[in-house]
């Protein structure tokens, strides 16, 4: 990273972070190691990544806009996160707070600032051309209240930009920084929409991005087209580790291609192909048999063994599964046994937060009854559902009682007029 600083300059930086230190440790001395901090993360538009700020007694909602200290002073950002309990500990250093929920008058004072930026921008981008520089200048940032200037810019190698920054000292007559980022930070600080069609996970809520391998991709049985794997800045996408896991979770339980395993059924064969998101496997038995088998039918892998290398016929008998009715029952159970867990955890959930909302405890007054909105809240059980199947019945069947008593006196009355029409 290329600077250009006075000494001036540097002396009252580091009398700022002295200041900021020293007030961020009598802030700090309120918290005791191991208590429970809450805390919210902003954005700041340019930013390729977020802060955390102690929430305090503030209501703060996603998305709203307020005005808090960046790490190149006091900007007007967004709320990025929900509230989120960490437990203090000292090694956390200066733990700062939001100064206040974004006026009018500030989002007025930002959009001046974005004019001005852009005007800046347009200036470099001729300058550039100018000296026929290398270099591709993504965007630009005030700091320290509009008395310098950040020239971000991605470059292929190391730009002599010398003369350029001459040029834009005389023109601008503020002090400049330019400041060459990667690919991956110019996304998430320039921020676009992926081919998913939403907002740039970079830009939007990851904290750390990149680390993505083209082994992630082949782990996931994916196919290699870089035009599909590739994200708008270029690199590999983001989103191909989020279910990396999950794939070598399913890896460690099902056999690999080409080995000779033994089923629990005593089948004896050579593993051809492996369905990683249903966990089954298909396997060429000694006989010439190609069947396939669930996850939990794999018993062992043979390594001494001496598989056939060739076959007079061999036929495909994939239709049935081998062992899939005990898997899914195993996996009922397992999901019923999740799902209770779940649902018990919710149940608190929300009557803990109930039993703050009316200062009560909530063991006490799990169905009590709101009279102010005549809202009744209580667990939905499965009696409760029953009932209300019931009932949905009831009402169903009575309507079809109605529309036949209705039909049936629509008759009678065509009947009657015809026997009258017959006599006269």
């Amino acid at each position: 990273m290329n600077t250009t600083e006075t000494n001036s300059s540097q002396q009252s930086e580091s009398k700022d972070i002295n200041n900021q230190s020293s007030n961020g440790s009598q802030k700090n001395a309120k918290f005791k190691a191991g208590d429970e901090v809450t805390f919210i993360r902003v954005r700041f538009p340019g930013h390729n990544k977020s802060y955390p700020f102690l929430v305090g007694k503030r209501r703060l909602t996603y998305g709203q806009k307020v005005v808090a200290m960046s790490d190149r002073g006091m900007a007007v950002g967004y709320i990025n996160s929900f509230p989120y309990v960490v437990k203090y500990n000292e090694n956390m250093g200066v733990l700062k707070s939001i100064h206040k929920i974004a006026s009018q008058e500030d989002l007025d004072e930002e959009a001046a600032n974005h004019r001005k930026q852009k005007e800046t921008e347009t200036i470099c981008h001729k300058l550039i051309e100018k000296h026929k520089l290398d270099m591709n200048l993504t965007h630009v940032e005030f700091t320290q209240y509009g008395k310098k200037v950040v020239f971000y810019f991605t470059a292929p190698a190391r730009v002599d930009f010398r003369n350029l920054v001459k040029d834009l000292v005389s023109e601008l007559k503020m002090r400049i920084e330019l400041r060459q980022i990667s690919l991956r930070d110019r996304a998430a600080s320039v921020g676009s929409l992926g081919p998913c069609g939403r907002e740039l996970c970079c830009s939007s809520f990851l904290s750390k991005y990149g680390n993505a391998n083209i082994k992630m991709a082949k782990n996931q049985n994916l196919t290699i087209n870089f035009g599909k794997l590739k994200g708008v800045c270029g690199q590999l996408k983001c989103c191909l580790k989020y279910e990396d896991e999950v794939y070598n979770h399913k890896r460690k339980k099902l056999p690999s291609e080409n080995t000779i395993v033994e089923t629990k059924s005593g089948d004896i064969g050579k593993v051809k192909k492996v369905h990683l998101l249903s966990e089954q496997f298909d396997m060429i038995t000694t006989r010439g048999l190609i069947r396939r088998y669930s996850v939990d039918q794999f018993k062992k892998i043979l390594k001494d063994y001496k598989f056939p290398n060739s076959f007079e016929h061999v036929s495909f008998d994939t239709s049935k599964v081998i062992g899939i009715s005990e898997y899914t029952q195993k996996e009922d159970i397992r999901v019923k046994n999740e799902t209770q867990k779940i649902v018990a955890k919710t149940k608190k959930f929300a009557y803990e937060t109930y039993s703050e909302l009316i200062h009560e405890d909530y063991d006490q007054h799990e169905y009590k009854e709101v009279k102010k909105k005549e809202i009744v809240i209580a667990p939905i059980l499965d009696q409760d559902i029953e009932k209300n199947e019931s009932l949905e019945h009831q009402e169903k069947s009575g309507k079809s009682t109605k529309r036949q008593s209705r039909n049936r006196q629509r008759r009678n009355n065509k009947n009657k007029k015809k026997d009258q029409s017959l006599k006269d």
